[in-house]
C-alpha cells in the first residue's frame, strides 16, 4: 500500500527531470540564430559590420551602429553602449567585450551576466 502512495511522486520527479534534461540540451542551440554568430556553451562571438549590422545572441538582439573615435557603438534592446578594442561593457543582460574594432566593423564576445 505504501508503494502505491509514492508511485505518483516518483512519476512527477522523473517527468520533471526529463523536462529539465531536454531544456539543457536545447539551450545551447538557442544561443545564436544569426549567420555572423558562433556560440560555444554560454559565450558567443559575433562579427558585426556596416553590411551585417545585427545579430541574435543568447536570445538578445544586438545591433552595430558604427565606429567613432575608435569606439564601436552597440545596442541591446533600449540600451546603447560604446567600447574600444579590449574594453568590456554591460548592455541589458549581456556582458560584451569588444575584441576587435575597425573603421567599419566590430568583433564582440558576449555572455549573459
Amino acid at each position: 500500500m505504501a508503494d502505491l502512495l509514492h508511485r505518483p511522486a516518483r512519476l512527477v520527479v522523473r517527468t520533471a527531470a526529463g523536462a529539465a534534461a531536454g531544456f539543457l540540451l536545447v539551450l545551447p542551440l538557442a544561443g545564436c540564430s544569426s549567420s555572423n554568430v558562433d556560440c560555444s556553451g554560454r559565450s558567443c562571438t559575433a562579427t558585426l559590420s556596416t553590411d551585417d549590422a545585427k545579430a541574435s545572441i543568447l536570445g538578445n538582439d544586438l545591433a552595430f551602429a558604427g565606429v567613432q573615435d575608435g569606439k564601436a557603438t552597440l545596442s541591446v534592446g533600449d540600451t546603447e553602449v560604446s567600447c574600444a578594442e579590449g574594453e568590456s561593457v554591460s548592455a541589458g543582460p549581456l556582458s560584451i567585450t569588444c575584441t576587435s574594432v575597425t573603421d567599419d566593423a566590430v568583433e564582440v564576445t558576449a555572455k549573459v551576466g
